[in-house]
């Protein structure tokens, strides 16, 4: 007896059928720099006009062990945003605006309704970012993850001018810190946020805190920034995207040499989540993990901040100083 491709855990008309069922929502991220349509071997982009020394920039990420807890609860309808949101956010750090963004699916078992929905978030991702998703890759993988298991990996591309991206060279002394609200945890710190709250403090995915379910919290997507850079970039000196390494990590990677910054952690509009966590874990190890309740950073001269916070949500966390790294106050 001859053995196809299905017999050994791969089904070609799974995979079509998938295509398919997500060709109406990809091409609602489509705009009139897309060329052609789904299902050539490659995406193609016309690289927008306007720019006078144009630089292609590229950025790459998953969505860590949150995709664990969204796989667990079956819930596949905000997990693309994140996707999206972890390499549109720090592209918009060196200026660059979004053009486009490819994704890559790879699972035990192609089960075309979830990954229907975990495309068509993605999907929804690209259209906060106004960006168009021109090209992916669906990978049926028997062997290689457990049944009901899968994995996803972002790519996005922006264009910036080139004397717009290294922003560290606009940093002053006694600039001032604006911080963007998070949506919660983003994607960064789920393998000890998981230990935490399941294995230490015993709590259940429909527990409340402040009315809502600890799995709707931990599966709040990731914000995008991209409107509010495109809004702010004219008033903004520097950006910084907290994800692992929080604050302290972060914000000296947009510094020039022999700067740093002073934050008050009393100006953070820090969620209850956190303090959840940080029940167990020391304070330093916190901020170090978690972006506190502050998903973007903006550096902006004191003549700008008004401009700034009748803008945008941004709040004034800190201040750049003459000084190596980051002190928290």
């Amino acid at each position: 007896m001859k053995i196809s491709y299905e017999d050994a855990g791969v089904s070609i008309d799974n995979g079509n059928a998938f295509v398919e069922a997500i060709k109406p929502k990809v091409k609602e991220t489509f705009n009139e720099n897309v060329i052609g349509g789904i299902g050539s071997f490659s995406g193609a982009f016309r690289l927008p006009a306007g720019f006078k020394k144009p630089v292609i920039l590229g950025a790459t990420d998953g969505v860590g062990t949150k995709l664990r807890l969204a796989i667990d609860a079956k819930r596949y309808d905000t997990i693309g945003q994140d996707l999206v949101a972890m390499c549109v956010n720090d592209l918009i750090c060196n200026f660059a605006t979004p053009l486009f963004f490819l994704d890559y699916y790879a699972t035990a078992k192609l089960d075309v309704e979830v990954a229907r929905a975990v495309v068509s978030s993605i999907a929804q991702g690209c259209k906060e970012a106004k960006c168009a998703l021109i090209g992916g890759e669906t990978a049926e993988m028997p062997g290689m993850y457990n049944k009901d298991d899968f994995d996803l990996a972002g790519f996005a591309v922006g264009m910036a001018e080139e004397d717009e991206i290294d922003r560290s060279k606009f940093v002053k002394n006694g600039d001032l810190l604006l911080g963007l609200p998070s949506s919660g945890l983003h994607s960064n710190g789920y393998s000890l946020a998981r230990k935490v709250l399941f294995e230490t403090l015993k709590m259940k995915f429909d527990d409340k805190i402040q009315g809502k379910s600890l799995i709707d919290i931990l599966l709040e997507p990731t914000r995008i920034y991209v409107k509010d850079f495109l809004k702010l970039k004219p008033f903004i000196n520097a950006l910084a995207h907290i994800t692992g390494g929080g604050l302290v990590e972060n914000l000296p990677r947009i510094f020039p040499k022999g700067m740093g910054a002073v934050i008050r952690k009393h100006h953070l509009k820090t969620p209850e989540i956190f303090y959840q966590i940080g029940e167990c874990v020391e304070e330093s190890e916190m901020y170090r993990s978690f972006n506190m309740g502050v998903g973007l950073v903006l550096v902006v001269s004191a003549e700008n901040i008004s401009k700034v916070l009748e803008n945008s949500d941004a709040f004034i966390i800190g201040e750049v100083v003459i000084n190596e790294g980051v002190v928290l106050e």
